[in-house]
C-alpha cells in the first residue's frame, strides 16, 4: 500500500466538533475534518479501504490525507442515523432495512487486489482470504451520517476482510447490547424502538450467519477495551444464549408468530435465542 502524508502531526488547527470512545474530531475549513486518536495508532489502513470504496461508488466520506494517528477527510452535513432515531422513533423499521441495505451494498464490493486489511473469523469457515468481504466491523446506527445526497458510512477504523455476515452478526450484538444513553423514564421506549430496529434489520438482512461466526464475533467484541461494564455483563449472557441456542431461521420463526397470533412471546419463539439464518456455511 501506498503510504499517503498530510503534515506533521502537531496541535489542531480548528475547534473541536466531536469526541468519539477512541478520537476526537476538528473541523479544519475548507469542508474539512480532522479526526484524531487519542491514542497513537496508524490510520494508513483506514485511509487506503476509504479511497477504495469512494472510488467504487459505496457511500462514504472523501479522504484527503494520512498521518500517523490524524485523518483529515470530507466535512459531512447532518445527523446521524442514531440521532435522527432518538427525535423521529416511529422511523425504526425504515431505518433498519436502510441499514440492511448499506450492509449489502459493501457486501457485494469486489475485494480490490492489493487491498492490504487484517484477515479475521476465517477460522470458524476454514475460509480462505479469496471467500472474504471487505468488512466494516461497526455498521452500527451512531456510524451512519444521514445528509442531504443520502446515508453515508464513516468510522471505518476496524475494517477488515471476514466471511459474509460477520457485519450482521456484530451490528447485532452491537445494537442489542450497546448501554441506552438516557433518562430512566424514557429507557422502556428505547427498548421498544431497538427491538423494532433489530427486527427489521435482520429480516432485510436475511437473518444472522451461523453459530459459530456469531460465537466468534461475541468474542471479539468483548476483547475490546472500550466496551463498557454493563455492555461486557450483556455480552456475557449473550454469550450464554448462542452457547445454548440452536440455530433458528427467521422464516421458522416468522412462521410460528402466524400460526399462533394468541400466545405468549416466550411461547412463540425459543426462550433467549436469537433469530439465526441458516444460510451461513458456519452452521
Amino acid at each position: 500500500m501506498v503510504r499517503v502524508t498530510g503534515p506533521p502531526t502537531g496541535p489542531p488547527t480548528g475547534p473541536l466538533i466531536g469526541r468519539g470512545r477512541a478520537a476526537d474530531v476538528y473541523d479544519v475549513g475548507d469542508g474539512r475534518v480532522l479526526r484524531r486518536y487519542r491514542t497513537p495508532r496508524s490510520c494508513e489502513h483506514e485511509f487506503a479501504v476509504m479511497t477504495r470504496l469512494h472510488a467504487c461508488g459505496y457511500p462514504v466520506p472523501e479522504v484527503f490525507s494520512v498521518d500517523r494517528s490524524d485523518l483529515v477527510m470530507e466535512r459531512l452535513e447532518g445527523r446521524t442515523m442514531l440521532a435522527s432515531l432518538a427525535s423521529a422513533p416511529w422511523r425504526a423499521g425504515r431505518y433498519g432495512r436502510l441499514l440492511a441495505d448499506l450492509h449489502r451494498r459493501l457486501g457485494d464490493v469486489e475485494v480490490p487486489a492489493g487491498l492490504e486489511l487484517p484477515v479475521r473469523f476465517t477460522a470458524c469457515r476454514d475460509g480462505e482470504r479469496d471467500e472474504c468481504v471487505v468488512t466494516h466491523l461497526d455498521l452500527h446506527p451512531d456510524n451512519v451520517m444521514l445528509t442531504a445526497a443520502g446515508p453515508v458510512v464513516f468510522d471505518w477504523s476496524n475494517a477488515c476482510l471476514a466471511p459474509p455476515g460477520t457485519d450482521v452478526a456484530m451490528t447485532w450484538l452491537l445494537i442489542d447490547t450497546s448501554e441506552v444513553v438516557a433518562p430512566r423514564w424514557q429507557r422502556p421506549i428505547a427498548g421498544v424502538v431497538r427491538r423494532r430496529l433489530l427486527a427489521a434489520f435482520l429480516r432485510a438482512a436475511g437473518g444472522l450467519p451461523g453459530s459459530p461466526l456469531v460465537r466468534a464475533v461475541v468474542a471479539h467484541r468483548l476483547a475490546d477495551p472500550n466496551v463498557r461494564p454493563t455492555e461486557r455483563e450483556r455480552l456475557a449472557d449473550l454469550a450464554d444464549r448462542v452457547d445454548r441456542c440452536r440455530p433458528v431461521s427467521t422464516d421458522r420463526l416468522r412462521r410460528r408468530s402466524r400460526r399462533a397470533p394468541g400466545a405468549s412471546r416466550a411461547a412463540r419463539r425459543p426462550t433467549g435465542c436469537p433469530p439465526w439464518s441458516p444460510r451461513s456455511s458456519c452452521s
